[in-house]
């Protein structure tokens, strides 16, 4: 009962509430990405495991470019990384569209 329901309710309640005072914050980062990213994606999604290994996307801020060498690999990360990348990962903002794994009982 408490881990069906009670739970629930307290995680959509702390996210709802986190969500309304940080939207400023991810609205902000968003923009800077979109446009640090040329266009390319502000989001990135991966596969990870969640309970009893259900396998679910976890959402974060994308922090590096899509850049190709001549090869067609993708470059290292150190140099796909953008300015705006590095700030947004220093400071974790790039985790906090997580809470919108949680708003969907992924997390």
């Amino acid at each position: 009962m408490y881990s069906l329901y009670i739970k629930r309710f307290i995680d959509l309640i702390i996210v709802f509430c986190a969500l309304v005072i940080i939207g400023p914050i991810l609205l902000f980062t968003t923009i800077f990405l979109c446009f640090a990213n040329k266009g390319a994606g502000v989001f990135f999604t991966q596969d990870r495991p969640g309970q009893y290994s259900k396998i679910f996307k976890v959402i974060k801020f994308k922090t590096m470019t899509d850049e190709c060498d001549e090869g067609g690999n993708l470059l290292p990360d150190e140099k796909r990384l953008t300015k705006m990348g590095k700030f947004v990962r220093s400071t974790s903002i790039d985790e906090l569209p997580q809470l919108f794994n949680v708003l969907k009982g992924d997390m």
